[in-house]
């Protein structure tokens, strides 16, 4: 058998060396910010804003007792930026917290206005938290002190709301009124940012609180398995366990009446035995509200020497 080939046999299989090439068309180049290695998907910070829209919500329970004040939290954004951002954001001075998360390596920053911190401070001390305070100058070391209590109640309900996720010991490292001072983050780190709307009374705020994006990514397996847990379904048997479990549970079942306006001067004379009348007709039907949302009317009637509501017609859902 001849092994060699002809020339033309040798051109027919590969292609000519002066063949012309054709180039391609400009390709598509994307840009590829090396500062941003850090950066989360959105699965994640979805996650996130579960955790803290939990924490939002049990705070605001904890700082409404234990300043004996209502006190109002909205979780208002939750975003990826770079640390320098954070910090061109804040207003000086500040108030500011840089936290260890024991038993990980890191630090988060948690940054209050100053209004919002020296209305904390004046309910702290027994005050109304109405007056009006110079918010423009650094804390004392008195006044860091005193802050100390407040913040021990804010990292408890934040370290409860990530126990979903893993276990962190969220502790006060020290406190600052001016950020640029202390060299924690480098300034091109990216950090999640959770804004949380502050409010008592006429006094509202931002409290602010920034995350380093790598240490969020250092947890992706945690996250992930947070996410299969709420994937799933319950199943016929744990729908019956929480159906009994439920059957136990106490609600707060209340009945009245809507009056009228009464003056000041009239409420300063009331008296024993002074009678007050209505703005409602005789035939007007009470309310039976369940946990604070109005479901009967009805009225009061005796039953075995106790006062008792009868319902008699239910109240229709208007959000529904």
């Amino acid at each position: 058998m001849n092994s060699t080939q002809s020339s033309e046999e040798t051109d027919a299989v590969l292609p000519s060396a002066e063949m012309e090439v054709v180039p391609d068309s400009d390709p598509e180049i994307a840009l590829f910010d090396l500062n941003h290695l850090d950066r989360i998907p959105k699965s994640q910070l979805r996650a996130l804003h579960l955790v803290h829209e939990n924490f939002v919500r049990n705070l605001g329970s904890s700082l409404s007792a234990y300043l004996r004040s209502y006190v109002a939290l909205n979780l208002v954004s939750l975003e990826q930026i770079s640390y320098a951002e954070f910090l061109d954001g804040l207003s000086f001075p500040t108030c500011i917290a840089y936290l260890g998360l024991n038993p990980y390596e890191g630090t988060a920053v948690l940054e209050l206005n100053m209004m919002l911190m020296f209305t904390f401070m004046e309910l702290l001390m027994g005050s109304k938290g109405r007056s009006s305070v110079p918010a423009q100058r650094k804390i004392t070391d008195i006044e860091k002190s005193i802050m100390q209590t407040l913040l021990r109640v804010v990292l408890q309900d934040l370290a409860e709301a990530w126990k979903s996720v893993t276990q962190i010991g969220f502790s006060v490292q020290s406190l600052a009124s001016e950020p640029q001072l202390m060299h924690v983050l480098d300034p091109a780190e990216a950090v999640i940012v959770i804004a949380v709307d502050v409010r008592i009374g006429s006094v509202s705020g931002l409290m602010n609180l920034a995350i380093p994006s790598i240490f969020i990514k250092r947890l992706r397996h945690k996250f992930e398995q947070l996410q299969q847990v709420r994937r799933s379904h319950a199943n016929e048997h744990d729908q019956a366990h929480l159906a009994s479990v439920m059957l136990g549970v106490s609600l707060n079942f209340e009945a009245f009446l809507e009056g009228g306006e009464i003056p000041a001067r009239a409420l300063l004379d009331l008296k024993a035995g002074d009678v007050l009348m209505f703005d409602q007709p005789a035939e007007q039907k009470l309310k039976g509200t369940l946990n604070g949302q109005e479901k009967w009317l009805g009225g009061i009637v005796t039953k075995r020497n106790k006062l008792v509501f009868e319902v008699e017609d239910p109240i229709e859902d208007k959000t529904a």
